[in-house]
C-alpha cells in the first residue's frame, strides 16, 4: 500500500459503518509509531499534521516531507490530512505539498463568514483533488477558544455541507479537546440525527476523552472519523517517563523515544480495532 486518497479510506469506512482513526503526528516516530500500530492490525489509518504542530516545528514542509514519506512507505492504505488549519495560506501549502485531505477550521467566524471561507477553501481544493472538512459547532478545550457546551443543531449542519460542498463534518457532541481523563458523555441520539440529517462522513474531535465503549457506540450511531491526539501522547510519554525511571544513566535519544514509539504503536493498534467494527 501507499499514500492514499482521504476520501477513498473514510467514504469506505463510512459506507460499512465502520470508523477510521486519525491520529496526529507531533515528530517522526509518532508517525512511525502510526503507521506500525494499523500495520499490525492490516487497517487503514490517517496521519494528521496540526496547525499547532506546524507551530511547533516552525515550518510545515519538513514534518509534512518526513510524514508524506513514511506514508509512502507504509504496508497499509495512510492519508495525510492538515489538522485545524485557520490559516488559508497553510492550508494551500498543504495541497501543494501532496496532502491528501485537510481541515479547515472556521469555527471562530461567525456563520456567514465561516459559510463563505470554508466554501472557497472547498473549491480550490476539490480542484486539485483534495478532501475537505470543516467544523460546525465548536468543540471544546482548543486554547480555550470553544464553548464546552455547545452542540451541532442537525438542520443548520445539512444547511452548512450544502452550502459549503465539504466533504466531512466535525460536530460538536459533548467531547472536548486535550482531556486527561477519558469520561467525556456522548450525546448518542445527536450523533444519530445529524448522521440522518447530514449527507457527508462525521468527525469526532477530542477523542481522546472518550472511553474506548464510547467510541465504538458512537461509531454505531454514525460517527466515522475518530479524531485522537491527547491520549497517545500520554501513553508515549508515561513509556518515556518509565524508561528513563528504569535506565537513569540513558543518553541515547534513540533508547527512550524507541520505547515511547513502540508503546503508542500498541495502543494505536488497540484503537483501531476498538473503531473499525
Amino acid at each position: 500500500m501507499t499514500r492514499t486518497a482521504t476520501g477513498d479510506i473514510v467514504g469506505s469506512a463510512r459506507d460499512r459503518g465502520r470508523g477510521v482513526g486519525a491520529f496526529n503526528v507531533i515528530q517522526l516516530e509518532s508517525a512511525e509509531a502510526i503507521i506500525s500500530g494499523a500495520e499490525n492490525v492490516g487497517l487503514p489509518v490517517l496521519l494528521q499534521i496540526s496547525e499547532n504542530c506546524v507551530r511547533y516545528h516552525g515550518a510545515l514542509e519538513p514534518v509534512a516531507a518526513a510524514t508524506l514519506a513514511a506514508a509512502r512507505a507504509a504496508r497499509v492504505p495512510v492519508g495525510v490530512h492538515l489538522d485545524h488549519a485557520e490559516s488559508t495560506e497553510l492550508v494551500y501549502e498543504a495541497v501543494e505539498l501532496g496532502f491528501t485531505s485537510v481541515m479547515f477550521d472556521g469555527a471562530k467566524l461567525d456563520y456567514d463568514d465561516n459559510i463563505r471561507l470554508t466554501r472557497e477553501v472547498t473549491r480550490a481544493c476539490h480542484e486539485k483533488g483534495v478532501w475537505v472538512e470543516a467544523e460546525l459547532g465548536e468543540v471544546g478545550g482548543k486554547d480555550g477558544a470553544h464553548a464546552p457546551g455547545v452542540r451541532t443543531d442537525p438542520a443548520e449542519a445539512e444547511k452548512f455541507v450544502a452550502d459549503t460542498g465539504v466533504d466531512a463534518l466535525a460536530v460538536a457532541v459533548g467531547s472536548s479537546h486535550a482531556m486527561l481523563s477519558r469520561d467525556a458523555a456522548l450525546d448518542f441520539d445527536l450523533i444519530a440525527r445529524l448522521h440522518d440529517a447530514v449527507p457527508v462522513p462525521l468527525v469526532l474531535h477530542g477523542s481522546s476523552g472518550v472511553s474506548n465503549a464510547a467510541l465504538t457506540k458512537a461509531v454505531k450511531a454514525g460517527m466515522t472519523k475518530i479524531n485522537v491526539s491527547t491520549h497517545l501522547n500520554k501513553v508515549f510519554t508515561a513509556a518515556v517517563r518509565e524508561y528513563l525511571a528504569a535506565n537513569p544513566s540513558a543518553v541515547d535519544t534513540r533508547k527512550y523515544l524507541g520505547a515511547g514509539r513502540e508503546a503508542m504503536a500498541a495502543e494505536v493498534s488497540a484503537l483501531l480495532r476498538t473503531i473499525s467494527g
